[in-house]
């Protein structure tokens, strides 16, 4: 996610005048001095804050989990070519772990955490768009060989449900076994938990999302009318989890959800005036790192900002959402696998940087 801090009135002035070209009192220049004043002030009142600031700092920074996906994969991984971009994979834990988690979660087993949502995000070189590539948690893999943060290792096993490998061996393996499935190098790795989206989700004042059509949902209790609504966090994470709600009461008629959903939480964020709020800045950062798990190289409040200000040229409104092509299982049409050749033209596409054909965008499983 990406923070603009200077928001584009900040640059617009008067027009300048028709006679010598002079600016007019009030242009562009005195507000970009009136705005370079008002930054010096607020680092002056930084640096008396001193201690508290650097608390505050060190604090958020404590908040991120990392995960050191290069050691724990060692050298066996897909080559990262010159001109592929980045690709992240984002992924949403249904952990229990903790009170909150498990009441967003209806109880369960404290310890049975699963990738609940799963999503591989490529960003163009250029960083100019970016596709979102939802991979269905009911999608049977062939989970590799793998080691755990114990340092025992688990086999390779064929027809496992991808989101149980992230519950039965760790997020390495959850990157490793994509990255066997794609041949596509990722790059970085994000995870945030139920809590954590609740949390960020009211710390930006709710999202907006337009309902595609009426969902009733007695096991979550989700009940919204066709149109636009206003999701507060604990909405938000139960449109984005219903499955009973929408189409077949499988996972994948919810992806969709997820997928639009993304959007306009990328959107809300965006457009939020953050130089102008500090204290709204420091709540959707709290927020947003206090369930946070990332890979070593984004463990950092600097890494993250510094990797955020990169995407700066990427518009939530140009980005691409698909589903990777899955067909039903023919041996079990609760579950679903990687319909070819579609699935391959789409992998071969993100390796390359490429355009997606439209050919690869079309799922045979539908969910609806």
């Amino acid at each position: 996610m990406s923070h603009d801090g200077m928001s584009q009135g900040t640059r617009e002035g008067r027009p300048a005048s028709r006679g010598g070209g002079r600016k007019q009192r009030g242009g562009p220049r005195k507000r970009r001095r009136g705005l370079r004043i008002t930054l010096g002030v607020l680092l002056v009142l930084l640096l008396a804050a001193g201690g508290t600031v650097y608390w505050l700092y060190n604090r958020l920074d404590g908040n991120i989990q990392g995960v050191d996906i290069d050691k724990a994969l060692g050298e066996d991984r897909p080559e990262r070519l010159p001109t592929s971009g980045q690709n992240l994979l984002v992924l949403g834990s249904d952990s229990r772990a903790g009170a909150e988690n498990k009441e967003l979660g209806g109880g369960g087993d404290v310890g049975g955490a699963r990738s609940d949502t799963a999503m591989v995000v490529h960003i163009p070189e250029g960083r100019s768009g970016a596709v979102a590539v939802s991979i269905p948690r009911d999608t049977l893999v062939t989970r590799p060989r793998c080691t755990k943060a114990d340092g025992s290792t688990v086999p390779s096993a064929n027809r496992v449900m991808f989101n149980s490998v992230y519950s039965q061996v760790g997020p390495a393996c959850v990157v490793k076994t994509v990255e066997k499935m794609s041949e596509v190098r990722i790059d970085h790795y994000l995870e945030i938990d139920f809590a954590g989206f609740k949390d960020l989700v009211d710390a930006i004042g709710g999202v907006t999302v337009d309902v595609p059509q009426d969902i009733h949902d007695k096991s979550s209790g989700l009940d919204l009318t066709k149109g636009p609504h206003k999701l507060d966090g604990t909405e938000s994470l139960a449109y984005v989890r219903t499955r009973h709600g929408i189409g077949d009461g499988s996972d994948l008629g919810r992806i969709g959800l997820q997928q639009q959903f993304l959007l306009a939480l990328l959107s809300e964020v965006k457009s939020q005036d953050l130089l102008g709020s500090p204290a709204k800045s420091y709540r959707i950062a709290r927020s947003a790192t206090r369930s946070l798990t990332t890979d070593a190289g984004l463990a950092s409040l600097k890494s993250l900002a510094e990797f955020g200000r990169s995407m700066n040229g990427v518009d939530p409104g140009d980005m691409e959402t698909i589903m990777l092509p899955v067909a039903y299982d023919k041996q079990d049409r609760n579950r679903v696998v990687a319909a070819e050749p579609q699935a391959g033209e789409l992998w071969k596409a993100i390796r390359e940087d490429g355009t997606i054909p439209e050919s690869a965008k079309k799922s045979p499983a539908t969910g609806g």
